[in-house]
């Protein structure tokens, strides 16, 4: 390798360079590859100017260009991009999408500017970001600050259409999830955590205002079977966001509660069948006999999905 001190202005014109075919990602073309005489070419200008005489100067410039040219990617083409009106399942693929192509596209950034993150941003300190980091929190702060609360209705949004039986891409749900994950990695905002926490309240606000229906149209075996049918749609949920499993066992026990109520009180059928006193037990029972039903194929799955529930123990 031969040395050569690089002037500020030259260098930076010629990461420039990488920089605008390495956006070409974000523009759509994500075949776009470097040969590896172009990695070297931008590598070495970035070591080069780390290297020489004043290069802390020239180290911090580069370092602004590296953030430069997230911040302009983002807001000349993540942003309009995700500035649409054609529903939840379009604007979350767009989110997972421009997510992909960034990184693509950051990926190669890194690699140029890789020789700052080894030793410009240790020896400077004064609280720098790692390029990882910086890359992440560009994301973040440009993107998600704006957007994250029309992620979070959307996803909810598909999430509320499965449970009334509707068809969603599902894999496009967990790839949302992936990238909520992904951008908690750095930064003070935890997007996956206040995702997982909004879903037992959403699911909640669902659940009452379905029971309240069917307990003013229902059979107490017809209810409690769409309690059953409910908890069945309800657990491969639980398993793609990583719920608790007593969470199941809420909703349950508070629709068990809505219809107990309802009997003590002599507003259902099931009083006539049933003493007052052991209501809340006849039902438990009548809840079991059928989910034994629904899961009459595996007995596996039937002692999981008991094990469960909480409000399956006597």
């Amino acid at each position: 390798m031969m040395f050569k001190d690089i002037p500020l202005e030259e260098g930076l014109l010629i990461m420039e360079e990488g920089i605008g075919k390495a956006k070409k990602i974000m523009q759509g073309c994500t075949e776009t590859k470097f040969t590896f005489a172009e990695y070297q070419k931008y590598y070495e200008c970035v070591y080069f100017m780390s290297f020489y005489h004043n290069c802390n100067e020239k180290s911090k410039q580069l370092y602004n260009q590296f953030k430069r040219s997230l911040e302009e990617s983002i807001e000349t083409m993540v942003v309009p991009s995700l500035m649409c009106q054609d529903g939840d399942a379009y604007l979350l693929r767009q989110l997972v999408l421009m997510w992909s192509n960034y990184k693509s596209m950051a990926s190669w950034l890194y690699r140029f500017f890789h020789y700052l993150d080894r030793y410009f941003i240790p020896r400077e300190g004064k609280g720098l970001l790692s390029l990882n980091e910086l890359t992440v929190r560009c994301f973040q702060d440009l993107v998600f600050k704006k957007f994250y609360c029309k992620f979070q209705a959307a996803a909810l949004s598909l999430i509320n259409q499965k449970r009334k039986g509707l068809q969603i891409d599902c894999d496009l749900l967990k790839n949302v999830v992936y990238t909520f994950v992904e951008l908690d990695e750095y930064g003070q905002t935890k997007y996956y955590e206040d995702f997982e926490q909004a879903i037992p309240a959403d699911t909640f606000a669902l659940y009452s205002q379905l029971t309240s229906e069917w307990l003013l149209h229902d059979s107490a075996p017809d209810y409690i079977q769409k309690i059953v049918r409910n908890q069945l749609v309800e657990q491969p949920a639980n398993k793609l966001f990583e719920k608790k499993e007593a969470e199941n066992s809420v909703i349950s026990q508070e629709m068990l509660s809505k219809i107990a109520a309802m009997t003590i009180e002599g507003g259902s059928s099931v009083s006539a069948n049933m003493h007052r006193r052991n209501t809340l037990l006849g039902l438990k029972r009548i809840m079991v006999q059928i989910a034994q039903k629904c899961y009459k194929k595996s007995k596996v799955d039937w002692m999981l999905f008991r094990n469960s529930n909480s409000c399956f123990s006597f």
